[in-house]
């Protein structure tokens, strides 16, 4: 599945329509070409990333048509994934190690369904040096669930109004 050319002069529309070409020239199964598509608007966005998700992808990637080739991560090449809202309560926190030494690392959660899981990736500095006591009811986002049904890469807490 060849998705980009990056020793190839041009835009990111150019690019893709020369690995088409490329694919369909060798006449070669096991080459293809990644489809791409233009969408309308993000009503049409949020569909194809529902299809694709329902589907068993992990989510879209967005190319801006106009870009050139970029190595690594760049804001022409963004992923969009399914963000999703979860309440818990906080069991308390995990003692922080490196640059979080002194402080909160992560805060252990509990949903009520009963599953309990940390939250490490996002507290700001003012949240590791307060965490929310034991107790605290918390809104937190994550994307998708492990097999275990606990929440992956969950972060952004919010504490709730009681």
């Amino acid at each position: 599945m060849v998705f980009d050319l990056p020793y190839a002069a041009g835009p990111f529309a150019a690019r893709a329509a020369a690995i088409e070409a490329l694919a369909r020239d060798l006449g070669w199964p096991p080459l293809q070409a990644v489809p791409q598509a233009t969408l309308g608007g993000r009503t049409e966005l949020q569909r194809r990333l529902e299809a694709v998700v329902a589907g068993g992808g992990e989510g879209l990637m967005l190319h801006r048509a106009d870009a050139a080739h970029l190595p690594g991560r760049s804001l022409a090449l963004p992923k969009l994934k399914p963000r999703h809202d979860a309440k818990a309560v906080v069991v308390g926190p995990v003692a922080g190690r490196g640059t979080d030494l002194g402080r909160m690392g992560a805060l252990r959660v509990r949903t009520g369904a009963g599953v309990a899981f940390l939250v490490g990736t996002g507290p700001s500095d003012a949240k590791r040096e307060n965490p929310p006591p034991p107790g605290a009811r918390i809104t937190l986002s994550y994307r998708g669930t492990t097999t275990a049904g606990i929440p992956r890469f969950a972060g952004d807490l919010r504490l709730r109004d009681i």
